[in-house]
């Protein structure tokens, strides 16, 4: 046997497996270099898989991803909407820089070393870096889609020939800064990029506050009444007012207001006055006095009242308090009992008008607009702590003496005339009156007061004069009516 050939074997086996050894090394060594040269298996950049990819091949998957369309659905819409609109824009030095940073910042050896032992890396993500302009997409949102897509509401509207309303339709309206959060967000997806598009239900609107006067008005003809009818409505929230004079069917122009005999409702004023005069302080015998006056519309406790602030010119002491208010039209000239003597006679603008005549007592008189505007000012000393008289007579009406002579003007309860118009239970806060002429028959109807009511509060003045009788059932079902279409108005039916 060849001992020296038997010798050289294992040192020829180990010189092949050395070289193998080699070999393997060199070619791992390659193919980890071109490894190297792409991105590591477990890394996305900006959400988007990007191992095994070069940089500019990195980049083109990006930019495919990015600007593919964002679907916008807005109710039965369906709207592709491109990135650029909104003038979206990829950072990609920033994200490219930071995945070579990750690619070839490690050690060569190390990372080497771990391919051969096939370590698995830890995945990578690179953070998303993007620009878009919510100006940009503000504007499309409001000239592409709200503008197309929005639903306007539709208002209720009057029925004709009645005192109710046809409900409206709420409208729809584009969410558009809670729109362009989602598509900020949709923007920046590689895979989430469908926005279901939020929106808001816009009420219906009431419908307008003159095609209510051309209702009421139409009410008016509608019920026969050939006199002249004054009416003042104010909405206590908005200030909105309607105010017009018809008479037999043909509008009187105002202002100036037209005048009016104002009977009963004279008797807010003497309250006032007695508020100013006791400043808000009343004993039990007054306020029993202002309670027969306004609740049971007797005319000696009035007297009585006013006698108390002047014997001799009670009256005219009412009539010089609504001067101070800005009142021109209203005032008393004298006492209510039988024969009482006219203590001044006055001119005024609404009773020296001579296109319209409603043959107003020299005693007493006021206009549907002075009435309403007395109210509203009572409202609002009560209600919002300021008014003109607050102002007009300060530490003498306070705006609790206010809400007192608002209960007791609640306390007229008559089930009639705008009562008779609002639902059952609903606070109205008013004083009605009517007054015979030389004949012994009833010309003047009227009523004015504070409607409160869960859709807002409002005051409605409405005066009525016929020169020969106002047929009660007539008058004050109109008047009724008339109530009922006003606070329908302010409480409209839902769909």
């Amino acid at each position: 046997m060849n001992t020296r050939h038997t010798a050289i074997l294992p040192r020829v086996a180990a010189l092949l497996l050395l070289f193998a050894a080699i070999v393997l090394t060199f070619f791992s060594l390659v193919q980890y270099s071109r490894q190297r040269a792409t991105y590591p298996a477990q890394m996305r950049i900006g959400g988007v898989p990007v191992g095994g990819l070069t940089p500019q091949e990195a980049a083109d998957r990006l930019v495919q991803v990015y600007s593919t369309p964002v679907e916008l659905r807005y109710g039965e819409a369906v709207i592709q909407m491109s990135p650029s609109v909104a003038g979206f824009e990829l950072d990609m030095e920033t994200m490219l820089a930071a995945a070579n940073m990750e690619r070839l910042g490690a050690s060569f050896w190390g990372g080497f070393w771990d391919y051969l032992w096939q370590r698995p890396r830890q995945p990578i993500d690179i953070p998303l870096r993007a620009t878009f302009s919510e100006s940009r997409l503000r504007q499309y949102l409001e000239t592409e889609i709200a503008s197309r897509y929005d639903v306007p509401p539709i208002p209720a509207s009057a029925i004709p020939a009645s005192a109710t309303f046809e409900p409206g339709q709420a409208g729809q309206e584009l969410d558009i800064e809670r729109a362009i959060v989602l598509i900020g967000d949709a923007l920046r997806s590689p895979t989430n990029r469908v926005v279901n598009l939020s929106y808001r239900r816009t009420p219906a609107p009431p419908p307008g506050e003159q095609n209510l006067a051309i209702l009421l008005q139409q009410i008016i003809d509608e019920s026969g009444f050939d006199g002249v009818v004054g009416l003042y409505l104010l909405n206590l929230q908005t200030g909105a007012e309607i105010h017009f004079v018809r008479d037999d069917g043909r509008d009187i122009p105002v202002p100036p207001d037209v005048a009016f005999t104002a009977s009963s409702t004279i008797k807010i004023p003497i309250m006032i006055s007695v508020f100013r005069y006791y400043r808000s302080q009343l004993d039990e015998r007054v306020e029993a006095q202002l309670v027969n006056m306004l609740k049971l519309s007797e005319n000696p406790p009035a007297d009585a009242l006013m006698a108390a602030l002047d014997e001799t010119r009670g009256p005219l002491v009412v009539t010089e308090n609504m001067r101070a208010l800005g009142l021109e039209n209203t005032f008393l000239a004298g006492y209510f009992y039988d024969g009482a003597p006219l203590l001044k006679l006055y001119r005024t603008p609404a009773n020296q008008r001579s296109d319209v005549n409603t043959s107003p007592d020299i005693y007493n008189q006021t206009t549907p607009a002075e009435m309403g505007s007395l109210l509203a000012d009572l409202y609002t000393c009560a209600h919002a702590n300021g008014g003109t008289l607050l102002a007009a007579f300060p530490g003498e009406i306070t705006p609790e003496g206010c809400q007192q002579m608002i209960d007791l003007l609640a306390r007229d309860k008559i089930g009639v005339l705008i009562e008779a118009g609002v639902p059952e239970g609903t606070r109205v806060a008013h004083k009605h009156g009517w007054i015979s002429g030389p004949n012994g028959v009833v010309q003047n109807i009227s009523d004015a007061g504070i409607v409160y009511t869960p859709g807002g509060d409002y005051v409605l003045s409405i005066y009525t004069y016929h020169p020969r009788e106002a047929i009660w059932n007539q008058v004050s079902s109109l008047i009724a009516r008339l109530s009922q279409a006003v606070y329908n108005y302010y409480n409209l039916p839902t769909e």
